[in-house]
């Protein structure tokens, strides 16, 4: 089935960011006086999610109109938690600079596009991060044949990076701290970056690690290039909401937590009807047979169980999209639990 895209023109996205934050003091005033976020995804039947415009292994169509990757499946779990159906999502399709606009606005629920959460953008603009759905740091490309082996060897190169992304400031933080320089060649899409590097019109393409494997994969002769093993920022990705709905914010942060949760008590979408019937209390209030349920968070008390059945837990998660099931094979490293070396945590259902 052809999944819904949103086609319609997103209004007033090239804003600037000031002038976005005054849009949503405007909006938050306007939901104070009307319906809920959770309201009107219940009305609507359907839930408006920001995706990125394309990036494999986070958000990107294929030749149907199909949206795959971390980041769509974390639309797809707030859904499921929603409306009790993963395929109630329509996707809007929004670059670096569209995209506080568009949530800002109205014109999406919630912005799930490899995202970094920053204090500026936590505190300025309106808007809350609801988490980190991946911890990722940036990192660089370069041509073989260039046989460059260090970042620390970029001096004077001309970099393909994207425009009104923490990207850029990282990368004139990194030069500036380094004495170095270079020449910024700014797009508007990862995949407008891509093509400027197969082209030649750069020497280097600066992105989020994790989206340089996806974006190589681009590439008419992947094996041309190369990812530098050096990472010069931390990024921690996640999806974000509106300010002014403690309700929505909780939804979608609960729903991060849900997946992380479901993974560390090993239930996954093979067993996770078997383990309605568990004994251990803290299964029985994930299921919400025990405990709250979903009574705080205006959900059915069944709510995590249908991310998991219908999803999947955050291991399955990156697995497929990211990991060793998918084509770019990203190792879990720090996106691992907390219990198998890595840093993710999530508060307990109690």
């Amino acid at each position: 089935m052809k999944t819904n895209i949103d086609h319609t023109p997103v209004k007033n996205r090239r804003h600037s960011w000031l002038a976005g934050a005054a849009l949503a003091l405007g909006t938050l005033s306007t939901m104070a006086m009307g319906a809920s976020t959770l309201e009107s995804v219940k009305e609507r039947g359907y839930l408006q999610c920001g995706v990125n415009t394309g990036l494999p292994g986070f958000s990107a169509p294929d030749e149907k109109g199909n949206w795959s990757g971390l980041d769509v499946e974390v639309c797809q779990s707030i859904a499921a938690a929603v409306l009790g159906d993963k395929s109630k999502v329509r996707y809007t399709p929004l670059t670096s600079k569209e995209r506080f606009t568009a949530l800002q606005s109205g014109e999406i629920d919630v912005l799930s596009r490899n995202t970094t959460w920053t204090q500026t953008r936590d505190n300025t603009l309106g808007l809350h991060f609801a988490g980190v759905a991946y911890y990722d740091g940036q990192g660089f490309m370069v041509s073989k044949s260039l046989g460059v082996k260090s970042v620390r060897e970029l001096d004077g190169a001309a970099v393909c990076v994207l425009s009104g992304s923490t990207t850029e400031l990282n990368l004139a933080d990194y030069f500036r701290q380094h004495g170095m320089e270079y020449e910024a060649v700014n797009y508007d899409t990862a995949d407008q970056t891509v093509k400027g590097f197969e082209s030649g019109r750069c020497d280097v393409l600066t992105a989020d690690q994790s989206g340089l494997y996806g974006q190589r994969l681009r590439l008419a002769k992947p094996a041309s290039a190369v990812v530098l093993p050096e990472v010069i920022s931390k990024e921690p990705l996640g999806p974000v909401v509106r300010q002014g709905d403690d309700q929505w914010l909780n939804i979608v942060k609960w729903t991060l937590f849900a997946l992380v949760n479901a993974e560390e008590l090993g239930i996954n979408t093979m067993n996770v009807d078997k383990m309605q019937k568990s004994t251990n209390p803290a299964v029985a209030r994930f299921m919400g047979s025990d405990g709250p349920g979903g009574k705080g968070l205006g959900l059915s008390d069944d709510w995590a169980y249908q991310i998991v059945k219908q999803v999947g837990n955050y291991g399955e998660i990156f697995e497929r999209n990211v990991g060793d099931k998918s084509s770019l094979k990203v190792s879990r490293g720090i996106n691992a639990l907390w219990n198998h070396g890595g840093i993710l945590y999530a508060p307990p259902f109690r």
